[in-house]
């Protein structure tokens, strides 16, 4: 069987493309550097992250970017030899303007070398590229409209304006010949994440509906001729959790068709896993899929004759049982950064952080504060489990109170807790905790200690164990593990925490941070990091 979610912790909105026996998965990654994760599989029950492409300033500079802002919904493609990848680059979110400027990447194999990318237009986001099967290639993207009152407006949601069709000319690298608005969605609204897929003679469009939160839903229609009219799914949903409040994958909605190579049919879908007891999601949107199959009628439906998804589907003949979770250690021997971590929006990881100043340390380089949306020293890994133990040892020495470094559990600059040594003018240095909990846009801070604990020299261990919604810091400057302040609330670190479960979009991360707002530059080095589930 396939155990949902295949892709655990912030993997949202995911593409699916098999080439041969092969089966990749492209995610979001929002304003997390390097851009894209892809993720590989030979049987759809177990996957590895093999690759993030845009890896590289010419690609993706995302400095000044908002939270959730970045990398959305990438689609990923073969053809013609070659792999194919679009997706948008968010500059603005909020109000009524977005930003979203859509492009297109090629490589010859999925490891690269990925090009440089074909800038295309920027009329709205999730933008996909369908290869026909006369050699023709058409672009899709929804179309934003900022003249109108928004979500929550009258007609309802105007801002999501229909889906839009072009042909896309490879030579030329752009657009070429009309546009042409294909589908306006159902009335459930906030139409977006289309993608095309053909079977006897039928171009199938499947599109997310009812936004990113607890409404959302996949959406079908089909028509004769590429560009419509297209007519609705008896059904209008292909899946939705929307009415199944106690199903344990809400949220299901935006994914993609695949066959196998003996013609089943499985649909990827983002989906989320709420605390229990909360309406609130620190993995953040994980992908799933589901087993599909074609009815007499033509059309696509749930292999369990349901709308809402399941934990456990078939699995295709001959796959192999799911792995098992394993405790991930690493000792930064290696030049390279352990693929599991990412940082934020800079396209010049040489500024944050190194691995050759001292071998066998990954050091931070303290740059601006722990929310900048510019340059930040902050080196994660994604938060896969409810219940984990994230652990680390720290050398640093700070001057003043503008220099701090340690352990966070983060989310964005207004949602996380972060476990830091600096330098307190009576104490020297010690061991603080900085919080900000969801407050939006001003992003203040608490410190849940009493008073900030003195530290003797040396190394300090730091660590985070999270239980649902609890999280507990510790330290260690000796041999024994010491609690550091209360219990402290991890559910804040999630979707729905703060801005609501429409305003932001990632997923949790826990790693390490540095910051030096004195301009100073201070280093501070890691000499390992663990990440164990419980």
């Amino acid at each position: 069987m396939i155990r949902n979610p295949i892709l655990p912790g912030f993997n949202p909105d995911p593409s699916i493309c098999r080439v041969g026996s092969d089966y990749f998965i492209a995610t979001s990654t929002f304003e997390w550097y390097p851009g894209v994760q892809i993720h590989h599989s030979s049987d759809l029950v177990n996957w590895r992250m093999i690759k993030r492409p845009l890896d590289r300033a010419s690609q993706l500079d995302m400095r000044g970017n908002p939270d959730s802002g970045g990398i959305w919904a990438p689609c990923l493609s073969y053809a013609d030899g070659q792999f194919w990848l679009v997706y948008t680059d968010v500059k603005r979110l909020d109000g009524n303007f977005k930003d979203t400027h859509n492009y297109i990447v090629t490589a010859p194999a999925i490891d690269g070398p990925w090009s440089d990318p074909v800038y295309v237009n920027s009329s709205g986001f999730d933008p996909s590229l369908f290869h026909d099967d006369d050699g023709r290639k058409w672009f899709l993207n929804m179309l934003w409209n900022h003249v109108s009152h928004g979500v929550g407006g009258q007609p309802k949601t105007p801002s999501f304006a229909g889906i839009l069709l072009q042909e896309y000319d490879p030579q030329a690298a752009k657009l070429v010949g009309p546009v042409k608005n294909i589908f306006a969605g159902s009335a459930h609204g906030l139409v977006e994440g289309p993608h095309l897929f053909k079977r006897d003679g039928w171009y199938y469009l499947t599109t997310a509906e009812g936004g990113t939160g607890y409404d959302h839903a996949v959406t079908m229609a089909r028509s004769r001729t590429i560009d419509g009219p297209y007519e609705m799914h008896p059904d209008v949903h292909l899946m939705t959790s929307k009415d199944a409040a106690d199903a344990p994958l809400q949220r299901a909605g935006h994914g993609q068709i695949v066959e196998t190579p003996d013609g089943e049919v499985y649909h990827t879908h983002l989906t989320s896993r709420p605390l229990p007891g909360l309406r609130r999601s620190p993995l953040g949107r994980e992908t799933a899929i589901q087993k599909c199959v074609w009815d007499d009628d033509g059309w696509l439906r749930l292999a369990n004759g349901r709308l809402v998804p399941d934990v456990e589907v078939e699995a295709p003949a001959h796959a192999s049982p799911p792995a098992n979770d394993p405790e991930s250690r690493h000792d930064f021997e290696a030049a390279q950064l352990p693929i599991d971590f990412q940082w934020l929006r800079t396209p010049f990881p040489e500024r944050i952080f190194s691995l050759a100043e001292r071998p066998g340390f990954l050091r931070l380089i303290g740059r601006e504060s722990i929310g900048s949306f510019f340059e930040q020293a902050l080196v994660a890994r994604r938060q896969q489990h409810f219940s984990f133990r994230a652990e680390t040892e720290l050398e640093f020495l700070p001057e003043t109170f503008q220099q701090a470094a340690g352990l966070t559990l983060y989310y964005n600059r207004h949602k996380f807790h972060f476990l830091a040594v600096t330098h307190d003018i009576r104490l020297g240095r010690v061991l603080t905790v900085m919080s900000c909990l969801g407050d939006w846009p001003d992003g203040k801070l608490t410190f849940p200690l009493a008073a900030p604990i003195h530290l003797a020299d040396g190394p300090v261990g730091l660590a985070a164990a999270v239980d649902g919604a609890q999280l507990r810091f510790s330290y260690r400057s000796g041999d024994a593990w010491l609690q550091a302040g209360p219990v402290l609330d991890a559910s804040i670190v999630s979707d729905e925490a703060g801005r609501g479960e429409h305003g932001s979009f990632t997923g949790a991360f826990v790693g390490v941070a540095a910051f030096d707002t004195s301009g100073g530059a201070r280093q501070a080095d890691f000499d390992y990091f663990s990440y164990r589930p419980a």
